[in-house]
């Protein structure tokens, strides 16, 4: 396969420790690319064995991130989405997993005719397949590839060396390495230390690498003199040694990397254009973020609270929501277990909203239903999303209609079961990939809450579930009040739900957090915020 001779590739590697910032520093860099007119798309390398982060556990991994094609990959590809505001598909995610099942494939079809197949070159071939697959699309100028893990990581060694043959091969022109690495204060010493940036660039050049540009995390900027050593000892450019320092938000990051001109350096490398950008729109959105004109409290009750990055779309819709409402979403935290045994009363006293997010399983539900409850009965804005949404009905079903035994069949079966199993997915036993993933049409009703957020009767959200409202209890749910107010086109499945005799109570099955942006809030999140905002000020008047 060979690239449209047009697309240049840059390569994102991480050294020293995990969770530095490689997809954030790629996204920084795709954003600024972008402002100056380039096409640009970002592809995240994860070197676990899994084909997808979709059975993985949320406290393991954290949040699975959906596109809309219906791939469960990297929370990443969300950072990728909201800095850049263009979408992702399932060939921007690659794993160790989906590279040796494809060449095992491969194999037992006979395509290799016998020979024998091993890392190099079957594995690193079709890495380099996957690396290059978005350019022959013809949309890109630009292809950012995230290569997972850390350097000297046994998992990412296939990658690195396919990276390295890539960069051999399409030349010092047309391909280059950004290094994240870590320059950390001692405290104890009160010295910023540059041995293990040292020690992370020899491990790539000892893989055929030599890095373009560093960037250097830490807790404070790096003085001209640290930067001019850590260039000599690397072997890399005073100006392409950069000081990526602690920011108050991630959105800022763009912003500071830009200052120390590291997309002109990007440019310079790949003899690219040196086109104006814009990044006033960018700068207010910070501007928003760090100056909010209120503060306003919603609780997030929810299964997985002991590892926030189960939640982290949800976190960021928060943040995109606050800044275009002139406020800051301080986010109180609720294990739904807890719920179940304490007094919700205690737990949520005080809170303006209250939301309800996503999750499998038993555990915690009844703290969930406690919850939707709580804010139904206090008139508290509330949002439910997928099994938040879930919740909603059952504790409609049960508090409202009057059928006590109301439950979902994922937890309870039995004739009560308001919440059941899609026909489609009865028959199902894998887990990986089974589940209504992906974008799908929803029809909205005029004058309702709904309809107020979007100003649009069609939309398309993103899915991933097994469970939906049983068709059979839409009378008597509605009878009491529960209005429908999102419908699949063809009426069959209920996608939003919401009480119009409340502050503002809406619930969706689909999850809105995964469509929101750093500078477009998701109209329902920016609603929702604005209703807790309307409640919190009340508050303070009275």
């Amino acid at each position: 396969m060979s690239p449209r001779k047009k697309v240049k590739f840059i390569f994102v590697t991480g050294g020293v420790v995990s969770s530095l910032g490689k997809g954030i520093t790629a996204s920084s860099l795709g954003l600024l690319l972008k402002q100056r007119g380039f096409r640009v798309t970002i592809q995240k390398f994860d070197p676990y064995i899994n084909v997808d982060p979709g059975t993985m556990s949320p406290f393991q991994h954290g949040e699975v991130y959906v596109t809309d094609d219906g791939a469960e990959t990297d929370l990443d590809l969300g950072h990728y989405e909201r800095f850049l505001d263009v979408n992702m598909t399932r060939s921007n995610n690659t794993t160790t997993g989906q590279v040796y099942n494809e060449v095992i494939t491969k194999e037992r079809r006979g395509d290799f005719l016998g020979a024998t197949v091993q890392v190099i070159p079957h594995i690193t071939d079709e890495i380099k397949n996957r690396m290059l697959k978005l350019s022959e699309l013809g949309e890109y100028d630009i292809i950012i590839s995230e290569i997972g893990g850390t350097v000297g990581d046994i998992e990412s060694l296939p990658f690195i060396e396919a990276m390295r043959q890539l960069m051999l091969q399409f030349g010092r022109a047309n391909t280059m390495n950004i290094h994240v690495t870590l320059v950390p204060y001692i405290a104890s010493a009160g010295e910023v230390k540059t041995k293990p940036t040292q020690h992370s660039v020899k491990n790539l050049l000892e893989l055929g690498i030599q890095p373009d540009v560093l960037i250097c995390r830490s807790e404070k900027k790096l003085s001209r003199d640290l930067r001019d050593k850590i260039a000599l000892f690397c072997n890399v450019a005073s100006k392409a040694v950069i000081s990526a320092y602690d920011c108050s938000s991630i959105y800022e990051v763009p912003l500071v990397l830009h200052k120390e001109k590291f997309d002109q350096i990007v440019l310079e490398r790949l003899h690219l254009p040196d086109r104006k950008g814009n990044l006033d729109n960018w700068e207010q959105f910070v501007a928003s973020i760090k100056n909010p004109v209120e503060k306003v409290e919603i609780a997030l009750c929810g299964k997985y609270v002991e590892h926030m990055d189960a939640y982290k779309s949800i976190m960021e819709s928060f943040v995109h929501a606050g800044a275009e409402n002139k406020c800051k979403v301080v986010v109180r935290a609720i294990s739904a277990e807890a719920l179940e045994t304490e007094a919700a009363d205690k737990l949520l006293e005080g809170v303006s909203g209250i939301l309800v997010p996503g999750g499998f399983g038993e555990r915690g539900i009844e703290g969930k239903i406690k919850a939707v409850q709580y804010a139904r009965e206090n008139d508290i804005p509330f949002l439910g999303i997928c099994l938040g949404m879930q919740c909603a009905v059952i504790e409609f079903a049960r508090n409202v209609c009057g059928i006590n035994n109301a439950n979902s069949s994922e937890f309870k079966k039995n004739k009560f079961s308001v919440i059941d199993l899609m026909p489609d997915q009865k028959n199902i036993k894998d887990m990986g990939a089974t589940m209504r993933l992906g974008a799908y049409p929803c029809s909205i009703k005029e004058k309702t809450l709904a309809y107020k957020a979007y100003q649009n009767g069609y939309i398309s959200e993103r899915h991933r579930h097994r469970y939906e409202v049983n068709n059979k209890f839409r009378g008597v749910l509605t009878e009491k009040g529960l209005v429908l107010s999102g419908l699949s086109p063809d009426r069959e499945l209920v996608e939003m739900i919401e009480l119009p005799d409340k502050n503002w109570f809406v619930a969706c099955q689909f999850h809105p957090e995964l469509k929101s942006r750093a500078t477009k809030a998701h109209p329902l999140f920016r609603e929702f915020v604005k209703a807790s905002l309307k409640l919190s000020l009340s508050k303070k008047i009275a």
